[in-house]
């Protein structure tokens, strides 16, 4: 995260008209939440929490990508191992089914040219994707994980104990930012910020080290908007008031929305 990556659009009229939303994704993936918040009328303060780099030795993604017939099942674990672990969607064997823990990552997954792929109804995480009937009988069957460097094992482990054959391959590591929090402190400190959208604990974490305790107690006061209850308990250890949303961009909108109709003076 730089200074110069701390970007504001101009808000238009709508039901967040004026409201400073900081979005913490990485850079690339922010675009598509400030889109919409803009089109609200809020103010979008794009401040990305995790650097998404390749990996730094490519060579078990490329024999992945050599092997992709040998698979059965290939489960995406977010938006960034498709930007990073998917493959030339030539080289994609049709037999090998493609699974995404939600819609960020299922759409991101069609937009590279891979269709149709399967994601949970219960809840969009690890827990959503080992409820569905795919991966219940999975004995004997090859699965691959795509996912960043030291990733949750909750998927990989529960998929062993039901019978399959289970391989990781890191196609991405993350990095904390090192700059930048001179240049959010500053719109802290001026009041532009009315709310905080999170989507990693890690990111949250890297976050607060970037500030120093006066810019980082101007932030816990600001409402926190997180998708899954693991961010959100997080987020509350370090004194955050989070309040926890729907999955995906629509949920923390919708999120948004509810809590500025309802706190219209919580707005800095």
């Amino acid at each position: 995260m730089s200074v110069h990556s701390l970007t504001q659009a101009a808000p238009a009229a709508g039901p967040l008209q004026g409201v400073g939303v900081i979005i913490t994704r990485p850079a690339r993936q922010a675009a598509g939440l400030a889109q919409i918040l803009a089109a609200l009328g809020a103010t979008p303060i794009i401040v990305p929490a995790i650097i998404i780099l390749p990996p730094a030795d490519a060579a078990a993604l490329e024999r992945v990508h050599a092997s992709l017939a040998h698979y059965d099942i290939a489960i995406f674990v977010s938006a960034n191992a498709v930007e990073y672990g998917v493959p030339d969607p030539r080289r994609w064997p049709g037999r090998l089914r493609a699974l995404a823990p939600g819609p960020g990552t299922a759409a991101a997954l069609v937009a590279v040219g891979l269709p149709d792929p399967v994601i949970p109804t219960s809840s969009f995480d690890s827990e959503g994707l080992l409820a569905l009937p795919e991966l219940n009988a999975v004995t004997g069957l090859r699965v691959l994980i795509f996912r960043g460097e030291g990733g949750r094992k909750l998927l990989g482990d529960t998929l062993r104990a039901r019978g399959a054959d289970v391989e990781y391959v890191d196609c991405y590591r993350r990095a904390v930012p090192q700059t930048g929090g001179e240049g959010l402190s500053e719109i802290l400190a001026a009041g532009r910020a009315d709310a905080l959208t999170l989507t990693s604990s890690e990111g949250l974490d890297n976050l607060c080290t970037l500030l120093g305790q006066d810019a980082l107690r101007a932030l816990q006061r600001l409402p926190a908007f997180a998708p899954h209850p693991r961010i959100v308990a997080h987020a509350r250890t370090q004194g955050f008031t989070a309040i926890a949303t729907g999955g995906s961009d629509a949920g923390l909108v919708a999120g948004l929305l509810e809590w500025f109709s309802a706190h219209p003076r919580q707005r800095n």
